[in-house]
């Protein structure tokens, strides 16, 4: 449980991400048309939308990687390219190319000494985390031995060598067993825990919705929507009403209780996250002279919420 002083911190703190209309242009093509978020520090965050919806893109301006064509975006309080900022900061990218000539130990004492880590610091940190991944035993074997389910393990362990504030992970669980993809739930829970802020990217919707406390859904580098996540483990309810009378202010009102609100002619759909607002809409309708034909309720799990919002035009 969060203490009173962690709740003080996480209210002053600036946030881990703020980005305002951060947008990447390549020739005619918008790869990302206007990123506006903010992710809270200590958090760990979910980012879905489907391919080609500028996820990576977004990523790689976030990191320095990819300039910004316009737009500012703020990492743990500084602005992009702050160097004292990125040395707090862990990735692990989607697709890695490491030096597979390397063996996993000198893989790590390289990204150490890259931070500038002090021996000793970096053959402690090193050894932990080879241990926590489960590589120990192949510390010294190179890297082109390893499976893909070894390397992915192996660039988790160096996205958190330096103990970031913030951590970007890209398809952390591709190409990981069910074993693999437990042992990364439950780091990242380890850096819940510590205070570490987690950025995911998966496709892997299961993953995220056990994993992540909130949820960004983006579709042409555009937040369509942001939920936590203990809304739709309570239970987010898809509420389809069918009704006469409906007048555009009538349909407005619906706002009040709901969202993602969408009209096909007598037939309207909408999100809410409490099911006392079942009755509510009931009694609303019928008060502004609407005459309500059915009200039907059914759960929402993150993958209908993703079709929900994003659409079925593409995977993600």
């Amino acid at each position: 449980m969060e203490t009173s002083d962690e709740r003080t911190w996480r209210m002053t703190a600036p946030p881990a991400i703020e980005t305002n209309a951060l947008r990447k242009v390549f020739g005619d093509n918008a790869a990302v048309r206007g990123l506006t978020l903010t992710v809270q520090q200590g958090e760990v965050f979910g980012f879905l939308g489907p391919n080609g919806a500028g996820k990576t893109t977004s990523i790689k301006m976030l990191l320095g990687l990819v300039a910004p064509t316009s737009g500012a975006a703020h990492l743990l309080g500084a602005p992009l390219g702050d160097r004292l900022t990125r040395a707090r900061i862990g990735f692990l990218p989607e697709h890695f190319r490491f030096h597979d000539w390397l063996t996993a130990q000198e893989f790590m004492t390289l990204h150490g000494e890259l931070y500038g880590m002090t021996a000793p610091a970096l053959r402690q940190r090193s050894a932990a985390l080879l241990e926590r991944v489960g590589l120990t035993p192949f510390r010294h074997k190179q890297l082109r031995t390893f499976s893909k389910g070894m390397l992915q393990r192996i660039g988790l362990a160096q996205a958190l060598l330096n103990e970031p504030a913030l951590v970007f992970l890209d398809e952390p669980t591709s190409g990981l067993d069910p074993v693999g993809r437990r042992l990364v739930r439950d780091i990242i829970g380890d850096l819940r825990r510590a205070g570490t802020t987690v950025f995911l990217n998966s496709h892997l919707l299961s993953e995220i919705e056990i994993t992540c406390d909130r949820v960004a859904f983006i579709k042409h580098g555009e937040v369509l929507r942001v939920s936590a996540l203990k809304s739709l483990v309570a239970g987010e309810t898809s509420v389809t009403l069918r009704a006469r009378g409906l007048t555009d202010a009538i349909v407005a009102g619906l706002s009040a209780w709901g969202q993602e609100i969408r009209v096909d002619g007598e037939q309207v759909t909408l999100a809410v996250s409490d099911d006392q607002a079942l009755p509510q809409i009931a009694h609303y309708l019928v008060t502004q002279g609407a005459d309500l034909y059915a009200l039907t309720p059914q759960r929402l799990s993150l993958e209908d919420l993703f079709i929900q919002v994003v659409g079925t035009d593409g995977g993600l």
